[in-house]
């Protein structure tokens, strides 16, 4: 009876985050031989030398954008633009950098530094000859304390 108990009360934690965008729980797009991994997240939870490594800011008004494109499996440059609205319909755009040390994609942009927000992101993917590909998707931001 406990094991239920503890089971139940985990699943009802965890639910906030799966109604966020369950239709998506990998994180990924495929397009072919082109996969296209995602995340977002308050920069708070960054490390600090990680932080500073990128070239990002540390915040709860902060949050981040990773985009890792493969192409056959190997990490490939591309082309990635997109940008992003909270739930009052104000949209920015959003600019990417590469990452120093590794073929992925950083973008920093505003969120709640007070509450926790959905968010829904669209981004644009453009990696050598392939056709530019696009898709969208919603991510709980947890700023707050």
């Amino acid at each position: 009876m406990r094991r239920l108990a503890v089971f139940l009360c985990t699943l009802c934690l965890a639910l906030p985050l799966m109604a966020a965008d369950n239709a998506k729980p990998e994180r990924k797009e495929q397009f072919g031989e082109l996969t296209v991994h995602y995340n977002a997240f308050a920069s708070s939870v960054l490390q600090p030398a990680i932080a500073e490594g990128e070239g990002l800011i540390r915040s709860k008004a902060q949050g981040v954008l990773t985009i890792a494109v493969l192409k056959s499996g190997k990490a490939t440059p591309a082309n990635v633009t997109g940008n992003v609205k909270d739930l009052t319909g104000r949209e920015k755009t959003l600019t990417f950098k590469q990452s120093k040390d590794a073929v992925y994609y950083i973008a920093q942009f505003a969120v709640d530094p007070n509450a926790s927000a959905i968010y829904t992101f669209t981004v644009n993917v453009k990696a050598g000859n392939e056709d530019a590909h696009s898709f969208s998707f919603n991510q709980e931001i947890y700023s707050g304390d």
